[in-house]
């Protein structure tokens, strides 16, 4: 099995350097309309455990996606028109999975010697050809881990108007958050404000660091 290791850290090795794609699926809810022209915002102030560097990380990715649809950050002391929320989470959702050997898997491939000679059958294995009743096939037990995550951003007036609601979903084998998190963050405003309550799936190609 020390082989299988070998093989496995390899194609991880190899599978670093490419592109990812991350799917999501996105449901936007606005009252947006063509009255607001002063975009100017500030952040919800995390509560409690939520203030953490990660999270303010996060708030600087959707700082850089508001700045694109024109908003404005308001620096500390300023009065802004709009309040933007965010928040997330991730949920490990370990599955058990038996799997065969695939050296000791059966085939179809010559097999022992028998009173009829040699001939093909599906009970050869790998790596010699051991006869099935002695050597059966062996399965292993493996956990796969599928990490569900969640991230909701809403944009709100400062008099109480509920502006955007938007809710972002994915489910990926990926196991960091911060490898994750900037598609999700490009994915919630994608076409913003986008059409009032459909979901929507969104592709986003994440290209490997350098």
């Amino acid at each position: 099995m020390k082989y299988l290791a070998t093989l496995a850290t390899a194609a991880v090795l190899l599978l670093s350097g490419c592109a990812t794609t991350i799917s999501s699926n996105v449901t936007a809810f606005n009252d947006w309309r063509g009255d607001i022209q002063d975009k100017t915002y500030a952040f919800e102030a995390p509560q409690g455990a939520d203030d953490t560097l990660e999270f303010r990380n996060y708030q600087v990715l959707v700082s850089n996606e508001l700045g694109k649809l024109g908003f404005q950050q308001v620096s500390d002391g300023q009065q802004p028109k709009l309040l933007v929320g965010m928040k997330y989470f991730t949920i490990d959702h370990p599955v058990r999975v038996l799997q065969e050997d695939p050296f000791m898997g059966p085939y179809w491939g010559p097999g022992y010697y028998g009173r009829y000679g040699w001939g093909y059958s599906r009970w050869a294995y790998r790596p010699f050809y051991y006869d099935p009743f002695f050597y059966p096939s062996r399965i292993e037990e493996r956990i796969k881990h599928q990490y569900q995550r969640q991230l909701r951003v809403t944009i709100n007036h400062v008099a109480g108007r509920k502006l955007y609601d938007v809710t972002v979903q994915n489910t990926s084998g990926i196991q960091a958050t911060p490898r994750v998190m900037p598609a999700l963050v490009q994915s919630a405003f994608a076409g913003f404000p986008g059409q009032n309550g459909v979901p929507r799936t969104i592709d986003i190609t994440i290209e490997p660091k350098t």
